[in-house]
């Protein structure tokens, strides 16, 4: 019969290449409250399965659009499972990415349009490089 291990603790590099961040952005986490800091074990901070956990949840709610401080809420959450007040949130981010995604097109079809206009006549200034003049 195998018996599983437990997860090794990582050190705070591990921890980092584990969740695809650097160093530092655990450390910036930290003095955000995102991730706790833990006591030193023979002079070096040991992290387990919970907090590469939190770690990757915090980047994929960033990938999601969520604020740092959303994040902070979420993971409250998460704690105390209130599902209506997460699905609020995502809702409401639902919405922002939607106007984000509308301004986004606004910007590619006047550019389309500016990009026909410069390619049509050689004199004069290029309407795109006119476009952005104050």
């Amino acid at each position: 019969m195998v018996r599983s291990q437990a997860p090794q603790p990582l050190t705070i590099a591990r921890l980092a290449a584990a969740g695809g961040v650097g160093v530092e952005t655990v450390r910036f986490y930290q003095r955000k409250g995102l991730l706790d800091t833990p006591s030193r074990a023979g002079g070096i901070r040991r992290y387990g399965s919970e907090d590469l956990r939190r770690l990757r949840f915090i980047r994929q709610a960033q990938a999601a659009g969520f604020t740092l401080h959303e994040i902070n809420e979420l993971l409250a959450l998460d704690a105390g499972e209130d599902r209506a007040r997460a699905r609020e949130m995502a809702r409401s981010r639902i919405a922002a990415l939607d106007a984000r995604i509308a301004e986004l097109q606004r910007a590619r079809k006047s550019l389309e349009q500016l990009a026909r206009e410069c390619g049509v006549g050689g004199r004069g200034p290029c309407p795109i490089l006119a476009s952005f003049e104050v």
